[in-house]
């Protein structure tokens, strides 16, 4: 054997005991690197935790498969890879890429079924080299553990964006989609959370929606501040059972009693979302000859509990000009839109992961609000638009009183606040009062506390417009699904879950998408640039390889 071979295959053994060395320090020690700019593809803490609960396999069926234009084709790259780092954290997760449109014979009743399951594909136009065509896309998927089961929208469809923003904030949005997922999953556990009853709170069936998806996440229970007449500090002490409570527009004025006890619960740090009116109007008073109703004040008590926790709702009802229209019929029967300005919808600013990627939010007879001077930090969390302006009560309010030509110029007191959160140490309502009755240990100072106030309790019914139910959520005027349960959820879970779900919304992805217009108008130049230049420059590399290698070995 001649030295040259005694050195490779040295040289060889050396290699082969490197590569086994790797691969036994690989399996002790595990570690990914993430060198993309915004780091997209490292996942945050809470999914990593989210992801440790998975003990047995959890199939993801992901609908996003096909020939798509190059957004979609970055919806799904970007789709997999999320999907193959939650797989490289734990090997439970299986998840797989499906075509309903892959076999013509079975692609039909394959959409009736993905259709029935709530999920509406997405018509997209594609035009390729001047030819148009039309072609459903399905941006979902199901995940699975068990004969439990939770679809997943992969697509965010915002107003005002156009279709490269739609899928940067999807892609955004992928882990979060996911997470949740697998949270609603893998959750046993659940925080409580009271829904107040016994002051004329809103029908429960324009609740249900919102409260269906909020049973996912957490425990649910009626609780009624009345049920211990003769025992209220016992009525104290269930309230605290529970971690939140929803006051879902109360039409009925709170005793001092029942002040005493929600103030009590917030000073030890329950959360509360007070959905509140502070205006006695709604649709359904129209419903007269006439179509007029008068629109009056509504005494809660509750003003100087808001007052004491640093906002003020006024009565005074806010009218915009970007609004949702209400439905009228014709002489003939037909639907035809009528002009409703006492129907705001407001475009999230996203300032806070609560209204971060969140669609239009639907308002009906909403309030203004005031943020007053305290140690409580506020943070705006919807207000009407620019175009907008506030009308003190009592007010008559017509059906048909926005059908005349508007005076636009008058509408230019906008920005008035809707719906704020309050953080931080509350005093209570009733310091340096005579309190309503006894308790152990009353609180005058609260422990550090959250907690949302927004001034329209019909936000929960977003499921319906002009009091008739939207089909899959979609207002036939604005071709619009409200943001409402988004927003909501969002609501419940920063109250409830500081470091979890709601911070991966504040994630920032930029994608580096083509420009279609460029790429029509240089059809050529761009393939020779994506395609041809790739080739040379692999043909000139292949040369001089193959050049240095003959010369060095000649």
């Amino acid at each position: 054997m001649t030295s040259y071979t005694k050195n490779n295959i040295k040289k060889l053994l050396i290699t082969i005991v490197i590569i086994v060395i790797l691969n036994i320090v690989g399996n002790q020690f595990f570690k990914r690197f993430d060198l993309t700019s915004d780091n997209r593809y490292t996942l945050s803490e809470t999914t990593l935790n989210i992801l440790k609960n998975v003990k047995e396999p959890l199939i993801i069926d992901i609908f996003l498969e096909g020939e798509f234009p190059a957004q979609f084709k970055r919806l799904q790259s970007e789709t997999r890879q999320i999907l193959e780092e939650f797989r490289a954290y734990n090997q439970n997760i299986i998840f797989r890429f499906n075509d309903p449109l892959a076999d013509a014979s079975t692609s039909e009743q394959y959409m009736a079924e993905l259709m029935g399951y709530g999920m509406t594909p997405t018509n997209i136009n594609q035009n390729v080299k001047g030819k148009k065509s039309l072609t459903p896309v399905f941006p979902w998927a199901i995940a699975n553990i068990g004969e439990k089961s939770v679809i997943v929208p992969l697509l965010v469809n915002n107003f005002g964006n156009n279709p490269d923003q739609n899928i940067n904030q999807s892609v955004q949005l992928l882990e979060f989609a996911f997470t949740d997922a697998i949270t609603k999953l893998t959750t046993i556990e659940k925080k409580k959370i009271a829904i107040l009853k016994g002051n004329g709170e809103i029908n429960d069936k324009y609740l249900a929606d919102f409260l269906i998806s909020t049973k996912e996440y957490y425990a649910l229970g009626e609780f009624n501040l009345d049920s211990l007449k003769g025992d209220l500090p016992k009525t104290l002490e269930n309230l605290k059972r529970f971690e939140a409570t929803i006051v879902a527009k109360p039409t009925e004025a709170f005793s001092d009693e029942e002040k005493y006890i929600l103030d009590q619960y917030i000073m030890g740090g329950g959360k509360v979302i007070w959905l509140i009116d502070q205006v006695n109007i709604d649709l359904e008073h129209l419903q007269n000859p006439e179509q007029v109703s008068l629109a009056t004040p509504i005494d809660l008590n509750l003003d100087d509990m808001f007052f004491k926790y640093g906002v003020r709702i006024n009565t005074r009802l806010v009218q915009d000009l970007l609004s949702t229209p209400i439905t009228a019929k014709s002489a003939e029967g037909a639907d035809f839109p009528i002009d409703w300005l006492y129907s705001p919808i407001i475009k999230s600013e996203e300032n806070h992961p609560i209204n971060k990627n969140v669609n239009l939010v639907k308002l009906e007879f909403a309030n203004q609000i005031d943020t007053l001077k305290n140690n409580i930090k506020k943070t705006v969390l919807l207000k009407s638009s620019p175009q907008s302006r506030v009308v003190g009560a009592p007010v008559l309010v017509g059906l048909n009183q926005f059908m005349q030509e508007l005076d636009e110029s008058v509408f230019t007191n906008g920005n008035q606040i809707t719906g704020a959160l309050l953080e931080g140490n509350f005093t209570s309502a009733f310091k340096n009062r005579v309190k309503p009755f006894a308790i152990a240990k009353p609180a005058d100072e609260g422990v550090a506390n959250k907690m949302i106030v927004i001034a329209d309790g019909d936000i929960v019914n977003y499921n319906s417009v002009n009091k008739k139910p939207l089909v899959n959520g979609l207002d036939q005027w604005t071709q619009q699904v409200y943001g409402n349960k988004d927003f909501l959820m969002n609501c419940v879970n920063y109250l409830l879950d500081d470091k979890g779900l709601i911070n991966i919304r504040s994630k920032n992805i930029e994608l580096p998408l083509l420009d279609d217009k460029k790429v029509a108008d240089k059809y050529t130049f761009s393939q020779i640039i994506t395609v041809g230049l790739p080739i040379v420059i692999l043909g000139i590399f292949g040369f001089v390889f193959t050049f240095l290698r003959k010369k060095k070995y000649s």
